[in-house]
Parts: structure tokens; C-alpha cells; sequence
């Protein structure tokens, strides 16, 4: 049993859990599988990002030795790549994302894409404005996958600047996601701006007209569409509750994002133009495809208690997503 800052048990998943001392540095049977700790960070967020090594290294890495890998849109400087190896026993790799994973695509009007950038902004949506935070969007929602550097990957942990981790964690999360075949997990639910994703579920529905045998039998559409908990969110983005899973912090299995299902949906959305016309985020995007495609008893809270500035506020939480 792990505990947080106040010694409140956090709880652990039942079933067998991988320990640290099986990952003692002189056992040559480590059970450590193809996983590794994923950032997509900027040279200048270099004190952010060592702030949030720090703390999963101090709670749960320096336990389990799994490499990082770091992606930027630009060559990543010596400072960057010296601080953060500083921070860890284990292996950092340092990628570059290429030019067209990170462009914008030519089926994008720019004065349309402006002209909507204002909109947003007027609206107060935060980052509307900003290209590189719609090409971020894009790239985390399906093409961080693509990457050639993680072919042969398939687990991954997502990691930002400025998180901070308060709870020891005693297992190897990695391990639990394949011996319990796990896609996806989670720490907390929240609802997005509706205005920032008005056309998402239409765009769903479209898909799903042409691509029924994609959904799952035991999937979680009724908490996709929940209209009771905040009716005004489902009716101003069309019949979507805008619930998702918060992916700033997310452990997942890269082969759902490598399925036909999924792959076809990122195609039909990025086509769509969403990703710029609006501001759809890779959280909402990652949360319908798991609602609709994937079996919901593959989806699994982790009881890891984070948090991440700027913080959200306690208010958008919710309970949301049960299986």
C-alpha cells in the first residue's frame, strides 16, 4: 500500500504487482518490459521538465530504471539534454519530430484558420490563438505514435513540465498495464470548454455512420453523451458531455493508437480540419476513440496523486468514467 503527503493510503490495483527489489540493479532478470517515460517539451521548459524527473524519479523511477524520451520540434541544446540526464540513472533519448508530423497540413485555409484563431481567442479559449499549441494537439492526438524512434515501443507514460507526483508508487505500472491487459489508464476526468469543440461528435457520428463495426459491444458511450451532470456542455458541443480523460497525465499501450479503428478516426478528424478550424485537444480525441472502440474494462484509474500547474480546478472533477 502506497501513501500520500498525509499518510492516507492511496490504494493499489489488485493481482500481482511487480516490485522494485525484482528491478535490483544486479539482477540480470529485471522483468522491466518495452516502455519508456514520453515528453514532448521545449528547450526553454528545460526547469519544468527536470522539476517533474525529479519527482517521478524520487516516487517511482529510480525504483524501475525505464528510459525517457523526450520530442521537440527543434534540435533539443546540449543545456537541455545535460540537466536531464542529470536527473536520472536511466537511458534519455532526445528526438526530433519530423517536418511533416509537425507542419501544418496543406488541406488547412490559413485565413480561415485565423479568422477562427480570433474566435477562440474572443471566446477566452486558452491557446485558441496560438498555431503551435493546434499543432500540438494534432501531433499528441495521432502522430506521436508515428514517431520511427518508437516503432518497437508500446507502453508509454506521458510526462509534462511542471507536474509534481506526491505518492510513492511501489509497483511497476508498466507491468500491470500488460499482465492485466490494460489500454489505458488514468488519474482524473475532466470537462472541456464546449466552445473549443463544437463539430468533434458530429464528425464522430459521421465516422461512425460509415465505420459501425468499430464500436466496441462493451463500450462507454453513455458517458460520452451524459447530459445530466452539465446539460449546457452536451447541448453546446452537440450531444458530446465533453467528459475526457485528463491525458496530461496518461499510461497507455501504443497499439490502440496503432489499430485500423483508431488510425481511421485520427484520418477522418485531422481531414476534417478540427485540429485548427477548432481547438481539439488530444484529451477529448483520446477519450472518444476509448469510449467508442475500446472495451471499457480495458480502461483503469491509477489511484497516483498529482498535480500540475496551472492546476484544474476541483470544481471540473468529477467521477464521471466507472467501470
Amino acid at each position: 500500500m502506497t501513501s500520500d503527503p498525509n499518510n492516507e493510503p492511496t490504494g493499489e490495483p489488485e493481482g500481482k504487482l511487480w516490485r522494485a527489489d525484482e528491478y535490483a540493479a544486479g539482477n540480470p532478470d529485471a522483468p522491466r518490459i518495452n516502455a519508456t517515460l514520453l515528453s514532448l517539451v521545449r528547450n526553454e521548459e528545460v526547469e519544468g521538465m527536470v522539476q517533474s524527473m525529479m519527482d517521478l524519479e524520487r516516487t517511482w523511477n529510480s525504483k524501475f530504471n525505464y528510459p525517457w524520451s523526450f520530442f521537440n520540434d527543434v534540435p533539443f541544446t546540449e543545456e537541455f539534454k545535460t540537466r536531464t540526464q542529470a536527473v536520472t540513472k536511466a537511458k534519455c533519448n532526445y528526438y526530433q519530430i519530423p517536418k511533416e508530423h509537425w507542419d501544418v497540413p496543406s488541406w488547412i485555409n490559413n485565413d480561415l484558420f485565423e479568422e477562427s484563431a480570433e474566435i477562440l481567442k474572443e471566446q477566452e479559449i486558452q491557446y485558441g490563438n496560438l498555431v503551435s499549441y493546434h499543432q500540438m494537439c494534432r501531433w499528441n492526438s495521432g502522430l506521436f505514435y508515428r514517431h520511427p524512434a518508437l516503432q518497437q515501443t508500446r507502453y508509454y507514460w506521458r510526462v509534462e513540465p511542471k507536474v509534481h507526483f506526491f505518492c510513492d508508487v511501489d509497483y511497476d505500472v508498466f507491468r500491470y498495464m500488460a499482465d492485466h491487459n490494460k489500454t489505458y489508464g488514468f488519474t482524473v476526468n475532466l470537462y472541456d470548454a464546449p466552445q473549443s469543440i463544437p463539430t468533434l461528435w458530429p464528425e464522430t457520428l459521421k465516422f461512425l455512420a460509415v465505420h459501425p463495426e468499430y464500436e466496441s459491444e462493451n463500450n462507454a458511450r453513455e458517458w460520452l453523451v451524459d447530459s445530466t451532470r452539465r446539460p449546457e456542455h452536451n447541448i453546446k458541443a452537440n450531444g458530446y458531455s465533453t467528459c475526457h480523460f485528463w491525458s496530461n497525465f496518461e499510461i497507455a499501450d501504443m497499439d490502440f493508437w496503432r489499430s485500423k479503428a483508431y488510425g481511421d478516426y485520427f484520418d477522418h478528424l485531422d481531414r476534417a480540419g478540427g485540429f485548427f478550424y477548432e481547438r481539439w485537444g488530444d484529451a477529448p480525441v483520446h477519450s472518444i476513440a476509448l469510449g467508442l472502440f475500446e472495451d471499457a474494462s480495458k480502461i483503469h484509474w491509477y489511484a497516483i496523486c498529482i498535480a500540475q500547474y496551472p492546476q484544474a480546478k476541483i470544481t471540473d472533477q468529477i467521477e464521471g468514467f466507472a467501470i
